[in-house]
C-alpha cells in the first residue's frame, strides 16, 4: 500500500475555518506538488479530503474526482487518518488531503509508532509505503516534498 500525506496549501486567515480559501501562493503551491505528483500517481488512487474549503481547493489542483471525509478534518488524531486511508493492510495508493498538527502525528505514529508533534510543511507531501515481504513488513518513507522542491 501506499499512503500520501498532503497537507493543505496556503490559506487565508479568517473565520469561519471551514470556510478558509488559498491564498495565490498556496494555489501555486497545490498546483505545483499536483504536477509533481500527477505522473508518479497509478490511475486508480483513491483521494481522501478534508470537509474544509482550502483542502478540496488543495485536492482539486490534483483531479476533479476526490472522496470528502469527515473523518479526517481538522482537530481529528492520527490513528482516525490511518483507519480512513485503511492503513497498512488496505490495497492501491491513497492520497489523505488535511491539516497539522495530525498529519505531521500521523507521519510520525507510521514511522515511529508513536505520536509527535512532527511538522508538515504547507501544501508539502510524505508518501509511505507498505510492503511485506518473506513475511517482514517493511514501512518506509518514499519521498517528502514541498512545493518550493516540486
Amino acid at each position: 500500500m501506499e499512503l500520501i500525506l498532503w497537507r493543505h496549501a496556503e490559506a487565508e486567515d479568517g473565520a469561519p475555518d471551514s470556510e478558509r480559501k488559498l491564498t495565490e501562493k498556496g494555489q501555486k503551491q497545490a498546483k505545483t506538488m499536483a504536477e509533481w505528483l500527477k505522473p508518479r500517481l497509478p490511475k486508480n488512487t483513491l483521494i481522501l479530503v478534508s470537509p474544509t474549503r482550502r483542502t478540496q481547493q488543495t485536492a482539486a489542483a490534483l483531479a476533479d474526482d476526490f472522496e470528502i471525509v469527515e473523518e479526517i478534518g481538522p482537530g481529528v488524531s492520527a490513528k482516525a487518518i490511518l483507519v480512513a486511508a485503511d492503513w497498512p493492510d488496505g490495497k492501491g495508493t491513497v492520497v489523505v488531503v488535511g491539516h497539522q498538527p495530525t498529519l505531521g502525528e500521523t507521519a510520525a505514529l507510521i514511522m515511529s509508532n508513536k505520536i509527535s508533534g512532527w511538522d508538515i510543511r504547507k501544501g508539502a507531501a510524505w508518501w509511505f509505503t507498505h510492503k511485506t515481504k518473506n513475511g517482514v513488513e517493511e514501512i518506509f518513507l518514499h519521498a517528502a516534498i514541498s512545493p518550493d522542491m516540486a
